[in-house]
């Protein structure tokens, strides 16, 4: 168990442009059996609860999405207490509808990754098949578009997110495939951490800033293809309104979980 000073009850990653939360933190570094994390993790304290804050790219952000060891930055948490994961990250819309500022509450993924470690029972010789039928908290989800809309936040309540694997972004025709399945956001980073904290038992919640519309929408032709620096642009000048949710979500945060994340693994292992 970890110590008193080196605890936390809540993980927030940091994604594209989100590279610091708290003011007041004491940095600390946790080596796991997969290997280091993206970068050391701040530990605070928000509304009397401790605080463990990670930039999934790195501080200076140096890693790209499928170099990230999210197996690492799971269990990192994991050691040091942490049940509920928030984690805000820059997304594109795949639909008209869903503008660059708005948030998405995500409730489902399509993984269009490859290669990448997303499971800590790929080798054995324990086995588990855990179900992702719903691995984005139904507890965190509903506050956190509550408190989005509070403050003034366009929030879309749910919606699925196509995950690739990157670092490139997607051409049109793969773009345009996406959106005709009725999918709202793309993003490069959201698989395998979403299933990764389900395994771990820990609750998981998506803010996803919208900075841009992918290779832009069909039949719009105002709305320009993505490119990185309107993608920052976009990060950056939200990253308050990104900071201010977070904390009030901490805060809002019932004391006990009453979803069934903490149970997740319970008929997951085979004998």
């Amino acid at each position: 168990m970890a110590a008193e000073s080196h605890s936390a009850s809540v993980g927030v990653f940091g994604g594209s442009g989100l590279y610091a939360l708290l003011d007041d933190v004491e940095l600390t570094e946790i080596d796991t059996p997969y290997g280091k994390p993206s970068d050391r993790i701040g530990i605070g304290t928000v509304a009397g609860r401790r605080v463990a804050f990670l930039p999934r790219h790195g501080s200076k952000h140096t890693l790209p999405p499928a170099a990230i060891n999210y197996r690492a930055n799971l269990w990192a948490f994991k050691a040091l207490g942490v049940e509920r994961v928030i984690a805000p990250n820059a997304a594109g819309s795949l639909q008209a509808n869903i503008k660059p500022g708005d948030f998405v509450v995500c409730d489902q993924f399509i993984d269009r990754t490859s290669g990448r470690a997303d499971s800590y029972y790929m080798e054995g010789p324990r086995v588990a098949h855990l179900s992702a039928a719903d691995a984005y908290c139904p507890q965190m989800r509903p506050i956190a578009v509550e408190i989005g809309r509070e403050q003034g936040v366009v929030m879309h309540e749910s919606g699925t997110v196509v995950v690739i694997q990157g670092p490139r972004f997607a051409s049109r025709a793969e773009s345009r495939w996406y959106g005709a399945q009725g999918w709202q956001v793309i993003n490069m980073t959201q698989y395998p951490e979403v299933v990764l904290a389900r395994e771990l038992e820990m609750c998981y919640v998506n803010l996803a800033l919208i900075t841009d519309y992918d290779a832009g929408i069909e039949n719009e032709p105002g709305m320009a293809p993505v490119n990185v620096t309107d993608v920052l642009s976009v990060m950056t000048s939200n990253n308050e309104r990104v900071r201010r949710l977070i904390l009030t979500l901490i805060e809002r945060l019932p004391a006990e979980r009453s979803c069934s994340c903490g149970d997740s693994m319970r008929n997951a292992f085979v004998g």
